[in-house]
C-alpha cells in the first residue's frame, strides 16, 4: 500500500482554518465573559480585607440595563442601553422632588465631587418616574455646572431593573451601575458619604485597568 502525503498547500490551509476558528470562538467567549470579568473585578477584587465589609449592598447577581427607553426634558427618546460606559450614580424619584430626594441629587453630586480626578468616570443620573414638568428652580439646579442625565421612565420599568432593600420604597436609595450597564450596589438610607466614597474608589481602582473616562461614541 502506498501512502500519499497531502499536499503542502492543503496542510497550511487546514491548519489556517483551524486557526482561525479557533480566534474566532475565543473572541466569541470573550465578548461572552466581558460582564461576568466586570462584575468578578467589581465584586470580588475590591473585597476588602478581613475586619473591613463594603458598606454599600453589593447586587449579586448584577441585574442588566433593560432594553427601555426613557424620555429626556427636551422629549426626545434616549435607549437606557447608551447610558453604558461610564459609573452610574442613580436617583429615582418623582417629579415634585421632595427633601428626601432632593438631599439624594445633592448627596450625588457631592460623590462625585469628592472622586477628585477620577469623577470624569462617573455619571449622575436621575430616573424620573410621571409626566409632570420639574419645578423651574430644580430644573435649573440639575442642568447647571455638570448636568444630571435626567430621563422620565414609567415606574414599572425602573422596578423591573432596581429593587429597594426589604420594606423600603424604590426611592430611598441611591444605586451604583457599572460602566457594563450592571446595576450592582445599593447605597443604605442616609448613607454615610465617606463611606458611600470609599466604596467608589475601590470600585475605581478596580475597573481601571478596562474602564476609562467617557462613552465611545
Amino acid at each position: 500500500m502506498t501512502v500519499h502525503s497531502l499536499p503542502l498547500a492543503v496542510v497550511d490551509e487546514r491548519a489556517r482554518r483551524t486557526w482561525s476558528g479557533r480566534l474566532q470562538m475565543a473572541l466569541i467567549l470573550l465578548v461572552c465573559a466581558a460582564p461576568v470579568v466586570a462584575s468578578y473585578l467589581a465584586v470580588y477584587v475590591i473585597r476588602p480585607s478581613a475586619g473591613e465589609s463594603a458598606y454599600g449592598e453589593l447586587i449579586q447577581p448584577s441585574v442588566g440595563l433593560p432594553d427601555a427607553a426613557g424620555t429626556d426634558l427636551q422629549g426626545r427618546s434616549v435607549p437606557l442601553r447608551s447610558l453604558k460606559g461610564q459609573w452610574l450614580l442613580v436617583v429615582v424619584g418623582a417629579s415634585t422632588c421632595d427633601a428626601a430626594c432632593e438631599q439624594r441629587l445633592f448627596l450625588q453630586r457631592q460623590l462625585r465631587e469628592m472622586l477628585g480626578r477620577e469623577r470624569e468616570r462617573v455619571d449622575k443620573v436621575w430616573l424620573v418616574t410621571d409626566d409632570a414638568p420639574l419645578p423651574p428652580a430644580l430644573q435649573q439646579a440639575v442642568t447647571s455646572g455638570v448636568p444630571v442625565q435626567v430621563l422620565r421612565l414609567p415606574k414599572a420599568d425602573v422596578q423591573a431593573w432596581l429593587r429597594p432593600a426589604s420594606g423600603r420604597a424604590l426611592e430611598e436609595h441611591l444605586y451604583v451601575v457599572d460602566p457594563m450597564g450592571e446595576w450592582m450596589m445599593r447605597v443604605p438610607l442616609a448613607p454615610d458619604p465617606a463611606k458611600v466614597k470609599r466604596d467608589l474608589d475601590r470600585l475605581l481602582r478596580a475597573s481601571a485597568a478596562w474602564d476609562t473616562p467617557g462613552r465611545e461614541r
